[in-house]
């Protein structure tokens, strides 16, 4: 398996390349609009084939790269079966894979952050959380019918019980990190660990963060997967 992270520093997002090393086809999950030819760059050095763009959920802070790459690449656009985005070519759903060559990405169903959040497992190992699990933090409940039970129920039961060594890549990152594993979330994650479900609910809904920059502008490209065009 090919494995690539990258970052678009604007909106902390991190983007995954992931391919499979034989028939050179791959995936990029949450692309960013700003970084389509970063990206397709990538894809062409490495000599790649972009089947797939996929996403963990309807994003409010950047707008998807997905439309200008099925426009350059014709790849198909993936998103949540429960997400607003009659646009995509498909939607995967709760315990479903894609596959790619050998390589296997599993769905996880992890609402909260919104109620279409999906978590992939690649190949038992490398875990994309998307919003739902960062490195000692998780993403916000408070818009697009977020709800902090809901979110402490999917971190705490979902992805709290695969493997401790299970490699954590988040969505989104502010503070320089970039991997952690399974074990460390649940040993140092300030959001979950010494918390009951009833005590996070409280601390999520006092977070009183201002709304995402690129909201108003974000989510209805996002529901459109990325043609800014039509959305405004």
């Amino acid at each position: 398996m090919l494995f690539r992270q990258l970052f678009d520093q604007n909106t902390g997002t991190y983007t995954y390349l992931i391919a499979d090393a034989k028939t050179k086809d791959a995936v990029l999950v949450d692309p960013v609009v700003e970084q389509v030819e970063r990206d397709r760059k990538l894809i062409n050095e490495l000599g790649l084939t972009l089947r797939y763009c996929l996403e963990t959920h309807i994003h409010a802070d950047h707008i998807t790269g997905t439309a200008k790459l099925r426009e350059l690449t014709g790849c198909h656009g993936v998103v949540p079966e429960k997400a607003n985005a009659a646009c995509a070519n498909r939607f995967i759903r709760d315990g479903e894979t894609l596959q790619i060559g050998d390589v296997q990405i599993k769905a996880i169903a992890t609402p909260g952050h919104t109620d279409s959040h999906i978590a992939y497992l690649v190949n038992n190992t490398h875990l994309l959380t998307g919003d739902a699990l960062f490195i000692r933090g998780c993403g916000r409940t408070d818009f697009q019918s977020g709800d902090a039970g809901t979110l402490y129920d999917s971190v705490t039961q979902r992805l709290f019980t695969l493997p401790d060594d299970t490699l954590v890549y988040p969505g989104h990152d502010y503070r320089g990190h970039t991997v952690s594993t399974i074990r460390e979330e649940k040993q140092w994650n300030p959001r979950f660990v010494g918390r009951t479900r009833d005590n996070f609910i409280e601390f999520m809904d006092n977070l009183n963060l201002p709304n995402p920059q690129k909201i108003m502008e974000a989510v209805p490209a996002n529901e459109r997967c990325g043609n800014v065009a039509v959305a405004v």
